[in-house]
């Protein structure tokens, strides 16, 4: 999983994991000084200023297929086509700034979306593919959470010939090889599951696809991983299903997007647009464009 996105699904999991349930949104929550956004680069926020200058850029993160990425000097991805559909919905261009995932989805934020880097680089008007969590949303106060267009869930992509009707489940990584992307949700879990005795069998890469692209070549017999990635990699000898995950606390969640708190009329905005899409059947039609199964989100 992708940097600062699976830093917050691996934290929400540990922590309901240890509590064993998850508390009630904002319970407890004291709310203090509205934060002020010191930026030094603030990129045109308010939403009349993004129409009347005729553009509206977005935050993506860079090698994130089927998300977010370059092909040649295209941008393309499910992102992509989002921040498209929002952007003609305005009456504006749509421009990407491709990021680099930080090393929480804190700094993420902070860096894209209401303050911006130390050195370098810029805020964003949106960032995309933003995963929303209530008690989260509670503590980032510089931050509106809006938009939500994709439930994205843990899977596991198999090789058909190697498993044929019957699809493996994580006990079958006592024995058999296994790859995931390095410090992802689904590592930790692996790693951890019964008491760390599938460790000799789970295969660390760099990402998702290079996963994918091992098991395409026999390196290893599956891959646990986000649907939507694993679906991007799939071809007539992969199967791929989503059983049950014992001892998983957070196996589905969902993606959203991010506007800094001071530009709540864009944030209503964007909304709006996604609300449409979904309904209208375009979010849909972005995702089996890319060949992968639409799971709305819960809303």
């Amino acid at each position: 999983m992708h940097g600062a996105i699976g830093y917050l699904i691996l934290t929400l999991a540990v922590s309901l994991a240890a509590s064993g349930t998850a508390s009630a949104r904002c319970k407890d929550f004291v709310p203090g000084p509205k934060p002020q956004n010191v930026g030094r680069d603030i990129v045109g926020q308010e939403l009349d200023q993004i129409i009347d200058r005729g553009f509206i850029e977005f935050a993506v993160y860079e090698d994130f297929p089927p998300y977010s990425y370059r092909k040649g000097s295209a941008s393309r991805g499910i992102d992509i086509e989002i921040g498209r559909m929002i952007a003609a919905d305005l009456g504006v261009e749509a421009r990407f700034n491709f990021v680099a995932a930080g090393e929480n989805l804190d700094a993420d934020l902070r860096n894209n979306v209401w303050k911006g880097p130390i050195i370098g680089g810029r805020v964003s008007n949106i960032m995309l593919h933003v995963p929303y969590d209530g008690e989260y949303a509670c503590r980032i106060e510089q931050v509106v959470f809006t938009g939500q267009y994709f439930e994205e869930a843990i899977a596991i992509a198999y090789s058909e010939s190697e498993y044929g009707d019957e699809p493996p489940v994580p006990a079958y990584f006592r024995y058999d090889t296994v790859g995931v992307e390095n410090d992802s949700i689904s590592d930790f879990y692996l790693t951890t599951l019964f008491g760390g005795q599938l460790g000799k069998n789970i295969r660390r890469f760099t990402t998702a696809a290079e996963a994918m692209a091992a098991l395409a070549s026999g390196e290893v017999k599956a891959v646990m991983g986000p649907m939507a990635q694993l679906e991007f990699g799939l071809n007539d000898e992969v199967g791929i299903h989503q059983p049950p995950l014992p001892g998983f606390a957070v196996g589905r969640w969902t993606l959203g997007v991010a506007v800094n708190f001071r530009y709540r009329p864009l944030a209503y905005a964007v909304d709006d647009s996604i609300r449409n899409g979904l309904e209208s059947g375009r979010v849909e039609e972005i995702f089996e464009s890319y060949g992968l199964t639409f799971s709305p989100p819960v809303r």
